[in-house]
């Protein structure tokens, strides 16, 4: 575990700094061009990342699991990998140039999907670099890979709009700066370790990893589906400032998605590892749940708290529409954070086709509620369904977990029942107190009051501690 807590240490102080200076560069954008402008921009973004989902192919985690199995395969894994990107880039490339037309984008986001490509063409092979170095279990470069170019993106983008140019079309080309560091940057540390022909594409010679990869694969475009629905839902029914307003509560709450991110990039290997030790494995997922409802007891519970406060802090008053948006959308994230240690764990035992089922499922959940929801209930719609495809996948997976290795559900709530518990108690004296004192006071009142209460449930453990501090005296690799 000692390995595990280092590499998650790496991911995540580094997601932590990468994050906050991607939500402050959001919010400044924001608070520059409007809701409807910000509509246009995060439009582009979520076409083109959803596109990337068919350039990667589901084969990243293929990637990570057979460099973690077998290092010395690492180079010629990579290569054959590549070439299959290589294939596959034109066409997803000229699908991404057309779909903007059929889902009714207006001209302004049509135009910035045309440059966003390019961004999707270097994340994907960022991603398959980042891969071979986690498979290696060597997690800081990619730690200081991202936080360097989302600050590289971060400073161009606000030295235009500080300018005075408010073209977007300058803040996707500010994404490519920083996309095109973060491509380069991992490239050389692969070709350190493995030599430069590492990054020769490689024509396949057959489809094994594409036949491996397909369960990954189809739960990526899923999942992509899934998160992209409501904006293509919003726009049709409330305008692309309606957009704009959700993509304010959206960033606020999935800001915080690097912290299960991070932790399950060092997890996920070393699930691999055990996977024949279900005892084991049953000792990890507890520990992962335990630190998953730490993490966002806290979060979901002080910003339901304290939603207006922040929304009017972070964006202008045109944004007001996000405020009850963010109470019931920032609920998902306790679902989110305890779903990334499960889906780890059924993706590295080889139950990859049971978690692409549960997102299947998941996915016309989510969609069919949104058709449902979005025009009756608006933007609130959006946060609904959220809230009930999430709550969704996060316990089907863990009934698929339980028949896996015997995970009793007793065990979820000895891991995650006294965080949430003193989430709850943390929100009331919050809600309470900022009627007294200033709501930036409140936080550090609450932080206090929820270590206290989940002290006294007996959430920490004495082991989980030592294990912490122990590690942390330990030599970094």
């Amino acid at each position: 575990m000692s390995r595990l807590v280092r590499n998650t240490a790496y991911l995540t102080l580094a997601s932590i700094a990468q994050k906050a200076v991607a939500f402050l560069y959001f919010t400044y954008i924001a608070r520059s061009i409007g809701d409807s402008s910000t509509g246009a921009y995060f439009l582009a973004l979520a076409l083109t990342t959803t596109m990337g989902v068919f350039l990667d192919l589901g084969l990243t985690p293929v990637l990570i699991r057979e460099v973690a199995g077998k290092p010395e395969r690492a180079r010629e894994a990579l290569r054959t990998i590549l070439g299959y990107k290589v294939l596959v880039a034109p066409l997803t490339v000229i699908v991404a140039i057309l779909l903007p037309a059929l889902l009714g984008y207006s001209a302004l986001a049509t135009s910035l999907v045309s440059i966003a490509v390019v961004v999707m063409l270097l994340d994907t092979l960022t991603l398959s670099l980042y891969g071979v170095l986690r498979g290696l279990h060597v997690l800081k470069y990619e730690s200081i890979g991202l936080l360097v170019g989302q600050s590289t993106t971060a400073m161009f983008g606000i030295a235009m709009l500080v300018s005075g140019s408010h073209d977007l079309r300058l803040l996707i080309a500010a994404l490519l700066v920083g996309s095109f560091w973060n491509a380069v940057y991992p490239a050389v540390m692969v070709a350190r370790r493995l030599g430069a022909g590492a990054l020769w594409p490689r024509l396949p010679k057959d489809l094994i990893y594409l036949k491996v990869g397909l369960a990954f694969f189809l739960s990526a475009v899923l999942v992509k589906i899934s998160s992209y629905a409501d904006s293509v839902m919003i726009n049709h029914v409330v305008g692309q400032a309606g957009v704009g307003d959700y993509s304010a509560a959206y960033k606020l709450t999935y800001a915080f998605q690097f912290l299960p991110l991070a932790f399950v990039g060092a997890l996920y290997p070393a699930f691999a590892a055990e996977a024949g030790d279900h005892a084991k494995l049953r000792d990890m997922l507890g520990r992962a749940l335990g630190y998953m409802a730490l993490l966002s007891a806290p979060i979901c519970f002080g910003i339901a708290a304290l939603a207006p406060e922040i929304v009017n802090t972070f964006y202008r008053s045109d944004f007001g529409e996000a405020v009850p948006v963010l109470r019931v959308l920032i609920f998902v994230l306790p679902f989110i954070f305890l779903d990334f240690p499960v889906g780890a764990l059924l993706n590295a035992t080889h139950r990859e086709r049971t978690k692409t089922a549960i997102i299947g499922v998941t996915t016309l959940i989510n969609v069919a509620a949104n058709v449902l929801f979005v025009p009756i209930f608006g933007l609130m719609g959006a946060a609904f369904a959220a809230l009930l495809s999430f709550g969704f996948m996060f316990v089907a997976g863990l009934i698929a977990v339980e028949r896996a290795i015997d995970f009793p559900s007793r065990a979820l709530w000895r891991a995650v029942g006294p965080w949430y518990l003193a989430g709850a108690v943390m929100a009331g004296m919050v809600l309470a107190a900022k009627l007294v004192m200033p709501w930036y006071a409140t936080i550090p009142v609450g932080g206090v009051v929820f270590f206290l209460i989940a002290s006294l449930l007996g959430a920490f453990k004495r082991a989980d501690i030592v294990t912490a501090l122990s590690s942390l005296k330990r030599r970094v690799v």
